[in-house]
């Protein structure tokens, strides 16, 4: 063998570092634009037809249709992904070099390394959905993309953080970022508008944020280019031996963020071995004790929230069922306790044992084991009030340090944004609220669990940050302890009203189909983005409360509150973002007061707020309710004052003092646990999203016979006859009734007294239904739902006339069954003491029905005896031209159901099983082939058209079984429901 001579230490060959994200850059880019332009030549029509629509409503293709599905266009792509594959290996393998060079300054090892091995798996996450398409094996091609929608995040922001100094660099890098993440919420809007309410042409709007995503993708990298500017491959002759010695050579000094200038290679071995010193950034200040500390403080917070929103929740039940003033409202007022913190002992007997009493207030999380409902409600009440006392005396207790102080409200914030995100997973109920248990979805004893051992670790540990410098106590004229009061107490209302549901805004700017504005998962998960925001943005306190800001606010509120749909929404989301940015502000101005009188007034303006806004819609049962009937609007007006008062109040004068400490260890860290404590949050959003969305498109029970079964109920809130959460059984109930279309009434829960709840989330996912949620709760009503399993064309959102009792609604939608276009109404009519609001409110039904020239189907709530003479029953059914589905049902009162243009086939009554007070009525129909001339029911007398349909009965054997009514709810039935008044369903001939 002949050897070449040995030239030991010749460099053979240099190659600029950025040849690696170039060469990332050109293959990525090839491999989906190479793609994009075959598959338009050659398979146009074929990418952008989806299962709702084709050329010309779509005609823009997604990604997936067009790097996934023909030969090949598919085949290209994955061969130059293949190609960029190793040159994306080597980038993320030279940034964590980079990293690593300036441990010595201003690096972490551990988070290096981290950082590496996030983007390796990123890598190969990428690799997943690229090479395994959606009709490969969908499971496998999502979960692929979810794990590399989720590393994208510590991707892009540990990026951004261990960049080096370069603002260039940077600006384009937070621009392909802001882009990235700004993309994904229109996406998802999009999105599920065309997966669930099957809209033509979404997905062509999707398919270009889509494509925006690769293009950011591909954009952020590139930017390294400019970084790697500074480091160079090289081929070193190391001998024939093969021996390495070391070659020394000094890199081009590089400084990040904060850092200073690196040191030599020689320092990125001695980083990998040894620690050499604390590093200076935040991140390796970092310590794994300190961390469990926070996550301990933002789980107690976590756990005010939950028993906070849970007490007006409970009370509820009692006059609900009372049908008016019960005596138990007055367990609102516990929170006045607050004011016991006045006394100075007591405070610091709380302060100094806060673990305790946090221990103590667990007692409101417990109650759920307690059967009987007012000991329950005690319980709560229990624990509300010792939870306000310790929360309060910790936030006074830490006025004076800025440090200890921001830790505390952004412990309570972060607690608030956990219980949206728990929330969302729970499809707007929260899993340890005492009304939930083992067999609703509760998981109270894992939240006791958690609580107590947050509770110990209080207890048990040294106080975070208690050494930390005391700041000046400072003053100006014009603060006021009254002022910070009532700004405290309009704040706790605000949050509590509006900000304990990510749904809540999304369903005040509620419009009827197709401009319903965001539905709760696609609305929840970016109220969540603005909720972070705001608080990211609390940090800015010139900002925040100037007036500028609180106009900017004030204009959003507007919006949500006077106009419906898209517009309104995007008004909530500004105002959002607006009440999230003063929470550090108003909860530290309020804790610098005198605390026995500033927190008992904060919660005397909290409550009067809190009844004010059941007042607008329970009118008819409080004295004085006429006041406040209908007026949301006087309720928002107070509100804002009182965040102008707050506001104005802040101690503008400590700003310097805390803008001068913001880069202090303490702030900083507790400012980073947020931002890390945030990201975490959001992550969990989006994770919970995913998981949400529907699917498939919603089936009827029996097509083959074009069957339509509607059912009326009136479920009292979702809260059972023991008071528990109703909607598992309500779910099962309406499953095994096999209803393709059912009316739910007294359904509107997004108020402070219903828990900020929305039934319509989890019914209409698990059952795999449209859902038209109604009128929305700035409306006025007691809220009617309706859940089809046929596509929802059209929807209107009446207020029927009500000048004298509660205000009725009611939904008017237009379905697509079976290819025909039938009308259902959904009402809730008002109550018996007023004649003439009844006398109205049927003629308007009977107006609207009257005038349709589609077939129709009424399930509503109407309060009359049934049969000829009574005035309410025959302008129902003469004036709108309906045909009551049985004339001789003597036995009803206020639930009725009719029908015109299909076929009747069956007709039952079902017993409610303890949910509610009040029945089932189930109505079989089935859409018929030849209908009758449009129009035909108003040209024909009165008479004639009765004579129409025939009430004559036949056996349940000569139905077909398809058509039948479910067999388990003969005799004892099932979960106590059964046939109930006749015993058994009637079928028509």
């Amino acid at each position: 063998m002949v050897y070449l001579t040995d030239k030991k230490g010749a460099i053979l060959s240099r190659i600029p570092a950025t040849t690696v994200p170039l060469a990332q850059t050109l293959f990525g880019a090839s491999a989906f634009l190479l793609a994009l332009i075959i598959g338009c030549y050659g398979h146009y029509y074929k990418i952008v037809t989806n299962g709702v629509a084709g050329y010309p409503d779509e005609w823009f293709p997604s990604v997936s249709a067009t790097t996934g599905d023909w030969y090949p266009e598919r085949n290209i792509c994955q061969i130059f992904i293949a190609l960029a594959s190793g040159p994306r290996l080597l980038l993320c393998y030279v940034w964590y070099l980079l990293i690593m060079r300036n441990v010595p300054a201003n690096g972490s090892p551990g988070f290096a390394k981290l950082l590496f091995a996030n983007d390796i798996i990123r890598t190969v996450a990428c690799g997943g959905w690229v090479y395994v398409t959606s009709s490969d094996d969908h499971a496998i091609h999502d979960f692929a993309m979810i794990i590399y929608l989720l590393c994208t995040v510590p991707h892009v922001i540990g990026t951004i953080k261990s960049a080096p100094q370069n603002m260039q660099a940077q600006k384009y890098r937070r621009m392909f970022a802001y882009t990235f993440f700004g993309a994904l919420i229109p996406m998802v809007y999009f999105f599920i508008q065309h997966n669930v309410h099957h809209v033509p042409g979404a997905y062509t709007y999707y398919a270009f944020f889509e494509w925006s995503l690769i293009v950011s993708d591909l954009g952020f990298d590139a930017v390294c280019i400019i970084d790697f500017e500074a480091f160079e491959f090289r081929v070193v002759d190391v001998g024939i031996s093969g021996r390495h010695d070391a070659i020394g050579g000094a890199f081009n000094d590089l400084k990040t963020f904060g850092g200073n200038s690196s040191g030599t290679f020689g320092g990125i071995n001695k980083s990998f071995g040894k620690s050499g010193g604390k590093a200076n950034t935040a991140f390796g200040q970092i310590k794994p004790a300190d961390a469990l500390s926070f996550a301990a403080d933002v789980y107690l917070g976590f756990i005010f929230w939950s028993m906070l929103t849970s007490l007006p929740l409970m009370i509820w039940y009692f006059p609900l069922w009372h049908m008016g003033l019960s005596g138990y409202e007055l367990f609102l007022f516990c929170n006045v306790t607050a004011g016991l913190l006045g006394f100075n002992g007591l405070r610091r007997t709380i302060d100094r044992s806060k673990g305790l009493f946090h221990l103590l207030s667990l007692i409101g999380v417990l109650s759920y084991s307690i059967f009987d409902s007012a000991y329950r409600l005690m319980a709560v009440a229990t624990g509300v009030s010792l939870s306000m006392l310790t929360w309060g005396a910790t936030l006074f207790g830490q006025r004076h340090q800025n440090g200890r102080a921001e830790r505390g409200v952004m412990a309570l914030a972060l607690g608030l944004i956990l219980h949206n995100v728990v929330k969302q997973a729970w499809w707007a109920n929260n899993p340890i609220w005492p009304i939930m248990n083992s067999s609703n979805g509760g998981r109270n004893l894992l939240g006791l669990i958690l609580g107590i051992l947050a509770s110990i670790q209080v207890m048990v540990r040294k106080e975070p940050y208690e050494h930390e410098a005391r700041s000046i106590e400072s003053s100006k004229k014009d603060e006021s302890w009254i002022k910070a009061a009532i700004g405290g107490g309009g704040y706790l209302f605000c949050l509590h009203s509006m900000y304990t549901e990510a749904a809540t805004i999304s369903r005040w700017s509620l419009g009827g189909y197709p401009n319903t504005g965001p539905q709760p998962i696609a609305g929840g998960f970016m109220v969540i983005i603005a909720m972070t925001a705001g608080l990211m943005l609390s940090s800015q306190r010139q900002l925040v409360i100037s007036t500028p800001w609180f106009c900017v606010g004030s204009a959003g509120l507007a919006l949500l509150h006077f106009i419906e749909g898209d517009i309104g929404f995007f008004g909530g989301i500004v105002f959002t973002v607006f009440v999230l940015s003063l929470f550090p502000t108003i909860f530290r101005s309020l804790s610098r007061q005198p605390p026995g009188r500033a927190f008992l007034l904060a919660m005397m303006v909290y409550n009067a707020l809190a009844l004010a806004h059941v007042w607008v819609v329970a009118y008819a049962f409080v004295p004085g309710g006429e006041i406040m009937r209908e007026h949301t609007d006087y309720v928002l007006l107070v509100m804002q004052g009182c965040l102008w008062f707050g506001i104005r109040n802040a101690n503008s004068t400590i700003w310097p003092l805390i803008s001068g400490t913001r880069k202090r260890s303490t702030f900083s860290i507790v400012r980073l646990y947020t931002k890390i404590t945030l990201a975490i949050l959001v992550l969990s959003s989006v994770f919970v999203c995913l998981r949400r969305i529907p699917r498939a498109a919603p089936q009827p029970y029996h097509p083959e016979h074009k069957l339509i079964t509607a059912g009326i109920w009136t479920i009292h809130f979702a809260i059972d006859n023991d008071m528990y959460n109703s909607e598992v059984r309500m779910r099962d109930a309406i499953r095994d009734l096999e209803l393709d279309v059912v009316g739910l009434l007294e359904s509107d829960l997004q108020r402070m007294i219903m828990g900020n709840r929305d039934l319509t989330q989890f019914l209409a996912e698990d059952l795999n239904m449209y859902a038209d949620y109604g009128p929305g709760p700035t409306k006025h009503t007691w809220g009617c739902t309706m859940l089809s399993k046929f596509p929802i064309k059209q929807s209107t959102h009446h207020l029927l006339p009500s000048p004298k009792g509660e205000l009725a609604c009611a939904i008017h939608a237009t379905l697509d069954v079976y290819g025909k276009e039938v009308d259902v109404i959904v009402s809730h009519n008002g109550q018996e003491e007023d004649l003439r609001d009844r006398q109205l409110q049927t003629t308007e039904l009977g107006r609207i029905m009257r005038e349709s020239n589609n077939p129709f189907l009424f399930l509503g709530y109407v309060v009359t005896k049934p049969g000829q003479g009574e005035e309410i029953y025959e302008l129902l059914m003469d004036g709108g031209r309906m045909h009551d589905i049985e004339v001789s049902d003597w036995d009803r009162w206020c639930e009725y159901l009719a029908f015109r243009g299909v076929k009747r086939i069956g007709y039952a009554r079902v017993s409610h099983g303890g949910i509610t007070d009040t029945e089932i009525q189930v109505g079989k129909y089935q859409v018929l082939e030849d209908l009758r001339p449009s129009g035909e029911h108003r040209r024909v007398p009165l008479e004639e058209f009765k004579k129409q349909v025939s009430y004559e009965q036949i056996p349940e054997q000569h139905v077909p079984k398809g058509m039948r009514y479910p067999s388990m709810f003969y005799g004892e039935g099932v979960r106590n429901h059964r046939f109930h008044v006749f015993d058994r369903p009637y079928y028509y001939a």
